[in-house]
């Protein structure tokens, strides 16, 4: 009897732990997108410098270094390409975003600028220009206009964090931090995330009523892979642009991995929610010059702001 109790118990703890595993299997299955990454552009449209993808109300979509470096590309909800600005002479952009009066900014890593095009015109102004800057990489926007950019010291992982009025003053927020890369503000505006590509690490500051940060607290930690460019859902959920996995992960604002969205090429630089409802998530695709879309749960936070 002890033995076929044994046995029993035995058949019952395999039983259990085979449904315990088939769990585990459903879970990581329900955390993983099952939405299919697509071409927005062939391979080799845009240079492997692409970057800074931003939509506008219109439905096109901007990335910079459309076949040569230097420039800013438009793309169409149906995937043509054109060349949309040719920037001054020694400069190169890396991150785009729209203003509350429809001006494209951009992070012009070599000329040390963040440059301010006029949409209806194409004229190219300095907005800011900061020598001590090492290259102005990514840049995030809040609702009043203050501009956000990381800016990494790449042979020294390192990194800076600076601040720019409406008006273009400059304010160096912090100096001496890995190197920094993805950049954005949080939904209900209260936050600014800052992530350090080398070190994996996702920062999050409290934004006072002057849009200033501080409080800088550890929001989360990866193991593996490099960090690049990130954007908030109309939920407060963070998109991480994971250089070299291939994949966009989804933060919860509690700090918690929500959500693997998988995509077609392995070096992800950054991402942008646009599309007629806003949920569609472009992805610009370094290694393939390439630009990939899939569709998301909840629309942009750049999107609900511009309605």
């Amino acid at each position: 009897m002890l033995s076929l109790t044994r046995s029993a118990n035995a058949r019952q703890l395999c039983n259990i732990g085979t449904m315990f595993a088939m769990l585990c299997a459903l879970c990581a299955m329900s955390t993983t997108s099952l939405a299919q990454s697509r071409d927005l552009v062939a391979e080799g449209t845009f240079t492997q410098g692409v970057e800074g993808p931003v939509a506008d109300k219109a439905g096109n979509l901007y990335a910079v270094n459309f076949a040569e470096q230097g420039t800013i590309g438009r793309v169409d909800a149906q995937g043509n390409a054109e060349l949309f600005v040719r920037l001054p002479e020694g400069s190169v952009g890396n991150g785009l975003r729209f203003n509350s009066r429809g001006q494209l900014l951009v992070a012009d890593y070599t000329g040390h600028n963040i440059l301010l095009i006029e949409m209806d015109t194409r004229t190219v102004s300095v907005l800011a220009h900061q020598l001590q800057m090492h290259q102005p990489n990514d840049i995030a926007i809040s609702a009043n206009d203050i501009v956000y950019a990381s800016d990494p010291d790449w042979a020294n992982n390192s990194g800076q964090l600076w601040m720019f009025s409406p008006s273009g003053e400059v304010t160096l927020i912090e100096s001496g931090m890995g190197t920094t890369n993805g950049i954005e503000v949080s939904t209900d505006e209260q936050y600014l995330y800052v992530n350090e590509s080398v070190q994996r690490r996702i920062w999050r500051y409290r934004l006072d009523k002057t849009g200033v940060p501080s409080g800088k607290q550890l929001f989360y930690q990866f193991d593996d892979f490099g960090l690049d460019g990130m954007r908030c859902d109309s939920q407060g959920n963070l998109y991480v642009a994971r250089y070299g996995a291939g994949q966009i992960a989804v933060i919860s604002p509690q700090g918690e991995w929500v959500k693997t969205l998988t995509l077609k090429g392995q070096h992800p630089t950054n991402l942008a929610f646009g599309g007629e409802q806003g949920r569609t998530l472009y992805v610009t695709m370094q290694q393939r010059g390439a630009i990939e879309a899939l569709e998301a749960e909840y629309p942009g936070r750049a999107f609900v702001l511009s309605q």
